[in-house]
């Protein structure tokens, strides 16, 4: 019998929980890189782009040599390049024009992030005869919302000195050193959510095995993308509300808002995630829903 928060066939509402200690989470481009923040309440914000990233990286680790799990949005790789590909490869030009539905299932079944995150293939030239360009749209089943600190962090810039120079010239010139700066967060508890719809698994094709690689990437995507800008990165829990059908039995919000975590002593700075208590709450819940807590750090 297929595990329930395995089951492609049903709805899934997932809760996430993250932290960092002295590091960068996620900088903002446009503001220096700095830790991004909500601006009006100071909480912590970590994008849905920047947790995809980790868990398509580690995918292609996870699953190295099975074509099946190939990543389409990959640095070194252009995207109309491998649109091309799959348009190629899938047979699907048909008398001058181009069968999208063919092209899409190719590139589902090729690309683990196009089957599980969707994409958009109607980049490029569009093609002799064609009404559109490369192969249209996917909207993938699992959507992710931008990760919130539980509380308000404070990003702290740091100078720091490169014993030598960038150009040949300033060396010429005597000088020995160059400053710089590094922005962190001391510490920060941050909270994502994500949501799986069986209806569209089915369109791009989800496998038990993509959840049961979806759910081990999660666990391990910090483990293999270190960094001294991140500092130290863990995930703390992750918690699937799986439903019985695939239109689901109960609100998200209904599921997810059972999981509450709250400071010990908001007298003292938060420094690690045992500074949090997080509560479960497991009682009456809706029939026909399950929970798995697939990692708990708290004891």
């Amino acid at each position: 019998m297929t595990a329930s928060h395995v089951d492609p066939a049903v709805r899934h509402d997932i809760v996430f929980v993250m932290d960092v200690t002295d590091g960068n989470p996620n900088g903002d481009p446009d503001a220096g890189n700095q830790p991004r923040t909500d601006d009006e309440t100071g909480h912590g914000l970590i994008t849905d782009v920047a947790v995809k990233r980790k868990v398509r990286d580690t995918v292609a680790l996870l699953r190295a040599d099975n074509s099946r799990y190939g990543i389409f949005v990959e640095a070194g790789h252009a995207l109309n390049t491998r649109i091309a590909e799959g348009i190629d490869q899938s047979g699907a030009r048909h008398g001058g024009k181009i069968d999208v539905e063919e092209a899409q299932q190719w590139l589902c079944d090729h690309y683990f992030d196009i089957r599980m995150f969707g994409a958009v293939l109607s980049t490029g030239k569009a093609e002799e005869g064609s009404k559109g360009r490369g192969a249209g749209q996917i909207r993938g089943p699992l959507q992710l919302t931008f990760s919130r600190s539980v509380d308000p962090i404070t990003p702290m810039d740091h100078a720091i000195t490169r014993v030598t120079q960038t150009k040949q010239e300033d060396i010429d010139k005597g000088e020995r050193t160059e400053m710089g700066s590094k922005w962190t967060v001391p510490y920060g508890l941050y909270v994502g959510k994500a949501f799986y719809s069986a209806a569209r698994g089915v369109r791009t094709g989800v496998t038990t095995e993509d959840l049961e690689v979806l759910w081990q990437a999660f666990q391990m995507m910090f483990d293999h993308d270190r960094s001294a800008t991140r500092g130290e990165m863990k995930l703390c829990g992750l918690f699937v509300f799986s439903h019985r059908n695939a239109l689901g039995v109960a609100p998200a919000a209904a599921l997810t808002n059972r999981i509450q975590i709250t400071r010990t002593d908001v007298d003292k700075p938060a420094r690690a995630h045992t500074d949090y208590q997080l509560t479960l709450d497991n009682e009456h819940m809706p029939e026909g829903v399950t929970l798995t807590s697939v990692l708990n750090l708290w004891p």
